[in-house]
């Protein structure tokens, strides 16, 4: 296990201890207030589906700005430098439109709670229980990463012992959610949005004044790790040598198609933010709407990670004390004055909590109504529902406990993610790809390609992680881990489709791809027909600006 340093050390004043007394109070009052609508399982679950899409767009793009994503990419901007931005630029802005555009429309008129219920219509229950298990699996999985996120600040920082920081912070994240549910999770993900980014400007603009501003910054990244640090696709051609490991193809296919479309059309974290919109048209701006702050986040995550680098040459070298994970640690321990030190600390600890949050709410989704509801106890009172979803909430979070342990064991918390998403989302995309587009796809050849689509991967990274494998960084062989769990699940899908009965066409209604399904705007709300909410305007437009933002990194 990696413990950080003891020089990350903080001194916390009185003012900054209470800006986290004052956040907490704020937290634990907006999960009160948020209790008085939570009557049903479906108040619970997706919060009644009567949210505006500002507040669903920002809790959005908040779910994903959790610890593992603050921690986690500026230790990629420190080991890998601007490569990084791939993963916001191509690695989620064409999701994020796709799901807008064109996925939305059929998972919110079908009425599912879930993504794994989509599959239950669609195919059969064996699929539908498959799913719904990775579906667990993978979210108390990545809510241990960021169990794990907030432990090394706690540690670091503060002096928190590990085990100590991990279950004071599952509890508190427990507590809200149980009380008031996902709208709980929902609005203080809002407020966490706010407070994270007001913690982590003050970074950028302090780190980039120690290394003399913009020259500055960009005359020590040439003397120190080298101008390809400055550069998305510099080196990235067959044969080519650059930090990420890499080439063109793999980042495109592995990354900007594989991985991508899998974490954010499939990720039911994220997906349970749209479902839980007031109307159609609401669900489907909430992705499109979050895409907007999400390709300028680089600014205050990626970018503090190379100057750290630059403060801390020896970052992630053995021997040195500090590893990748330590970037924002080390950046506030040098740069923050008493004040904007605890607002830092502040919005760790709402990073922690969104992605937490994020992770637990769709598990406690996924295990009540795929698995409690579905096989063990069916045909019961939404009642008892609502009492096993508060349940299995903290059982969600004790398990969650446990798996922060396994992310210690990794230097770069952002690989051990991607590795996950490898793994698990990306061969349900496979299997709803096919499932959305092909009417001729099946309910066995959903289950067997989702199962060995799941496994291929898996058998990979083990070679790679026993040497047989020659790649040279966590990222690349991930990104290929991708392509070929993409690639199992449709070499395995499409012939036992093609050797097996599908569904009739009065059975696929409104499950499968429709022009006229997928341009439904639902029964808008007054302001819904304005032309600054229509998707393809949102959607399409976040597409071109998430190019532009590729010049700097370009020339």
């Amino acid at each position: 296990m990696d413990i950080p340093a003891d020089g990350l050390r903080l001194s916390m004043n009185w003012l900054d201890n209470l800006i986290l007394v004052i956040y907490f109070a704020v937290v634990l009052g907006i999960a009160f207030a948020a209790k008085r609508s939570v009557n049903t399982t479906l108040d619970f679950f997706l919060s009644g589906r009567s949210l505006p899409a500002w507040v669903t767009g920002l809790a959005f793009v908040s779910a994903n700005l959790g610890a593992t994503e603050i921690l986690g990419m500026a230790a990629n901007g420190a080991q890998y430098g601007a490569y990084t931005v791939h993963w916001y630029l191509i690695g989620a802005i064409p999701a994020m439109v796709f799901l807008g555009l064109v996925m939305m429309p059929f998972y919110y008129n079908s009425k599912v709670r879930s993504v794994p219920e989509f599959l239950l219509l669609r195919f059969s229950p064996s699929s539908h229980l498959l799913s719904a298990v990775i579906f667990a699996v993978a979210s108390v999985l990545i809510a241990g990463v960021n169990l794990y996120a907030l432990a090394i600040v706690l540690q670091a920082l503060l002096g928190w012992p590990l085990p100590v920081s991990i279950v004071v912070s599952g509890v508190f994240v427990l507590a809200y959610i149980v009380i008031g549910g996902l709208s709980s999770a929902i609005y203080n993900e809002v407020l966490q949005f706010f407070v994270i980014v007001a913690a982590l400007v003050p970074l950028t603009v302090l780190g980039l004044a120690r290394v003399g501003g913009i020259d500055g910054f960009i005359d020590r990244v040439f003397a120190g790790p080298g101008p390809e640090f400055l550069t998305a696709w510099g080196g990235t051609g067959f044969g080519q040598e650059n930090p990420l490991g890499a080439n063109w193809l793999t980042i495109t296919l592995g990354l900007g198609f594989a991985i991508s479309f899998g974490y954010w059309t499939t990720n039911f974290a994220e997906v349970q933010r749209s479902l839980s919109a007031k109307n159609l048209s609401a669900a489907r701006r909430t992705p499109l709407i979050a895409a907007f702050p999400k390709m300028f986040i680089p600014l205050i995550v990626v970018l503090p990670g190379i100057l750290a680098l630059l403060v801390e040459p020896t970052i992630g070298q053995p021997g040195s004390g500090y590893t990748y994970n330590d970037a924002i640690p080390l950046l506030m321990r040098d740069l923050l004055p008493n004040g904007v030190l605890g607002l830092a600390v502040t919005g760790l600890m709402a990073s922690f909590m969104a992605g937490m949050a994020a992770n637990v709410s769709s598990f406690n989704t996924v295990f009540t109504t795929d698995i409690w509801q579905a096989y063990i106890k069916p045909r019961m009172p939404d009642a008892h529902y609502l009492r096993v979803g508060r349940v299995i909430t903290a059982v969600g979070v004790v398990v969650g406990m446990g798996t922060a342990f396994i992310a210690a064991s990794f230097s770069n918390i952002m690989n051990y993610m991607q590795t996950l998403f490898s793994f698990f989302n990306v061969p349900l995309f496979a299997t709803f790809i096919l499932a959305l587009f092909w009417k001729r796809m099946t309910a066995k050849a959903g289950f067997w390609g989702l199962l060995l689509g799941t496994l291929a991967p898996i058998c990979f990274y083990l070679a790679y992680q026993a040497g047989y494998v020659p790649i040279s960084t966590d990222q690349g062989a991930n990104m290929t881990a991708a392509i070929i769990a993409f690639a199992v699940d449709i070499a395995v899908s499409v012939p036992i489709a093609l050797a097996t009965t599908p569904k009739t066409d009065a059975e696929l209604a409104g499950l499968v791809y429709s022009r006229a399904a997928a341009r439904d705007g639902g029964t808008p709300a007054p302001g819904d027909d304005a032309w600054y909410r229509r998707p393809a305007l949102l959607g399409w437009g976040a597409v071109v600006l998430a190019a532009l933002c590729y010049v700097p990194f370009t020339l």
